[in-house]
């Protein structure tokens, strides 16, 4: 009998132990994540028009993870912030320039060097209307794969001078522009990645700043 009331008693510590590291994650990773970045339609445009802008950097410079490869986006006060949740209208059309000062690592899936599910079909990479990127060169993509759309991002030569080492890094550095235009479509939260291999450090190059919010992935919240 005094045994199966231990058990009883332990069984209550472990679940007030996982109850406790349940809230700990809750209110540490979930309520302390990255911050929500709200995008409203440009006034005066004639039509319902959202702009992203992003920047890839090969190392952060900050935080807990230094190291790591990430996005960062700018808000529309024009202050770069580490963040990758991004709030847009719905039927809306996204306009997004991502500034890229990372360079190549390559594609394992060839699939993904053809931008897609783009409003009118191409990307531009620094002005010139591209269709598909070499798979080897591909830096980093933008891919939300529920609405279908993926986009390569063309590299920094690997011996371009001026290369960006501090994050958010100025125009002034090395970098190359990709833009391109999709549709939000209806009200809803979607998961967006890169699907370059691009976590140095880490098995296949898919863990770490890959699987993180406020790195290479986050949340495009139609609303």
């Amino acid at each position: 009998m005094r045994s199966a009331a231990w058990k009883v008693v332990w069984l209550g510590i472990a679940t007030a132990v996982l109850g406790a590291a349940i809230g700990f994650y809750i209110v540490v990773y979930l309520r302390g994540g990255p911050p929500t970045i709200n995008y409203v339609p440009v006034a005066g445009s004639g039509v319902n028009t959202t702009h992203i802008t992003l920047q890839t950097v090969a190392a952060v410079g900050q935080g807990p993870h230094p190291d790591w490869v990430s996005y960062f986006a700018k808000n529309q006060q024009g202050t770069w912030i580490h963040g990758t949740i991004f709030k847009v209208p719905a039927h809306s059309l996204i306009h997004v320039t991502v500034y890229n000062f990372d360079g190549a690592s390559g594609l394992r899936n060839p699939f993904f060097a053809q931008p897609r599910g783009l409003f009118g079909g191409a990307m531009t990479v620094d002005g010139k209307r591209l269709r598909v990127l070499n798979p080897d060169n591909a830096s980093h993509t933008f891919a939300i794969p529920d609405l279908g759309v993926s986009v390569p991002l063309a590299p920094v030569g690997g011996n371009a001078p001026n290369q960006c080492s501090v994050a958010p890094c100025s125009l002034s550095k090395a970098h190359r522009t990709i833009s391109f235009v999709f549709r939000s479509g209806a009200p809803g939260k979607h998961r967006w990645q890169c699907f370059v291999p691009c976590a140095a450090g880490f098995i296949f190059g898919f863990g770490g700043p890959m699987q993180t919010l406020g790195y290479m992935d986050g949340f495009l919240e139609v609303v």
